[in-house]
């Protein structure tokens, strides 16, 4: 399995709610089998002080106290069930459906709900070996396996206080801003190289004749096995172009890549191109959202989501659209400092073999821009914050492409503040936040 795909099973395994407490909960039933036996086997030999230390109530108590215990537990167990739920339903209507991968993927909450239904289960499985003794048929109370069984309880009670104090703190905007830079910051470092020059955009198609490469299957393009990929390429003895980038949604028969002979080679025989293209699209991974895994603007994208959530009439929270946007200031002014755009892979030979299409700095500085720009146009205090995030971020960067967005997204926010009925003492307000833009971009 390549790397690419590792990645991407481990951010799927990662992302779901019951990996965790189904090995929780299989550990749990293993334990509840083994241990009985083992107190069978022990319980003779143990010395007086471990003894004090373990259950020692009759068969009918130990059946109490796991019954207890079971019950208990599994009502315990619903109630953060339930809690869980409002939380990524608050999330979803409240924020941003998007969201909710940032939830589902919550250790604390993941292991909180482990810890429950293992408990739950171990209880049960607990429960059968305990015998009142009849007849020829000895009473047996496995005093370990209760123990342990009461020590899990104890535990589960103290993690129960620590979810409710842990599930307050996730819901808080500041909370999640933070979880999707943070993830963010980590995909670009991974990924990304640091900046040199340009961001690539300037490389020309090949002149050869192009093969197009179909999509396979429509949904969300979510990784690209790029070792794959190259050495596809390279034994085909073709540059293949990638058309889409991660994140975009591909739509099955239609054009995802071109294929064109390296140098002014033969156009490909069919059985050939027959074989590259079921490559190529066997290195694609597709899915039916967007994750993070190596998508570089899907940070940006929840980001903004949150800001024109709250900007529109049924939430009308611009506070969290002002905070939304502090973040994708923080998040573009890290990124200004990589290198961005398309990526071309070269074979061992030097070659270059795959072209690989990535946003640009201006794309993703449009894409935090152009949405709350549009969705605030009637808040001095939104198109406020975008003149001062343009200016942090001319701040981090002085390249030639760069300054040229800002300077577009400036002029679009100065004519989108002029068709606005705002008073004398905002326009002067944005005028003066303009010309300290200028003045940043100017170096003065």
């Amino acid at each position: 399995m390549g790397g690419s795909r590792r990645r991407l099973f481990a951010d799927a395994v990662h992302t779901r709610l019951w990996p965790i407490p189904a090995a929780a909960v299989t550990a749990a039933l293993i334990a509840g089998i083994f241990l009985p036996e083992l107190d069978a086997v022990v319980d003779d030999t143990l010395p007086p002080t471990a003894v004090n230390l373990l259950f020692g109530g009759s068969a009918d108590a130990g059946r109490e106290v796991l019954g207890a215990i079971a019950s208990s537990l599994i009502t315990v167990t619903a109630l953060t069930f339930s809690l869980t739920l409002v939380t990524l339903q608050l999330a979803s209507s409240q924020y941003t459906p998007r969201l909710l991968r940032t939830f589902a993927a919550d250790r604390f909450v993941q292991r909180t709900l482990a810890l429950f239904l293992a408990t739950f289960v171990y209880a049960l499985t607990v429960l059968r070996t305990v015998r009142s003794g009849s007849g020829d048929d000895p009473a047996f109370v496995p005093r370990i396996a209760v123990t342990f069984a009461s020590v899990l309880t104890i535990f589960s009670v103290v993690a129960l206080v620590l979810f409710l104090a842990h599930l307050v703190r996730q819901i808080r905007i500041e909370t999640m801003l933070h979880h999707v830079y943070t993830d963010s910051m980590d995909v670009v470092r991974r990924l990304l190289g640091p900046r040199r020059g340009g961001d690539g955009s300037a490389t020309r198609l090949p002149s050869t004749p192009s093969h197009p490469v179909e999509s396979a299957t429509s949904g969300f393009l979510v990784s690209i096995d790029e070792q794959a990929l190259l050495r596809a390429a390279a034994d085909a003895g073709v540059v293949i172009w990638m058309d889409r980038a991660v994140g975009d949604f591909l739509v099955a028969g239609t054009p995802i890549a071109d294929c064109h002979p390296a140098g002014r080679g033969d156009p490909l025989d069919p059985q050939s191109l027959d074989a590259l293209r079921e490559r190529v699209t066997r290195s694609l991974g597709t899915g039916l959202e967007r994750t993070a895994t190596q998508d570089v603007g899907y940070g940006l994208q929840q980001l903004v989501d949150v800001a024109i959530r709250a900007l529109s009439p049924g939430i009308n929270d611009p506070t969290t659209a002002i905070h939304a946007l502090g973040s994708c200031s923080a998040l573009l002014c890290e990124l200004a400092g990589y290198q961005l755009g398309p990526v071309t892979l070269d074979d061992e030979a030097g070659t270059p073999r795959v072209r690989l299409q990535r946003p640009t700095w201006p794309e993703l500085l449009d894409l935090v821009c152009s949405q709350p720009r549009r969705y605030g146009a009637q808040d001095p205090v939104v198109l406020g914050r975008l003149l001062s995030l343009l200016r942090e971020a001319a701040w981090h960067t002085a390249h030639s492409h760069h300054t040229r967005a800002i300077t577009d997204q400036l002029d679009r926010i100065q004519r989108t503040a002029s068709q606005q009925n705002f008073d004398a003492a905002e326009r002067r307000e944005l005028d003066t936040l303009a010309q300290h833009l200028r003045n940043t971009l100017e170096r003065r």
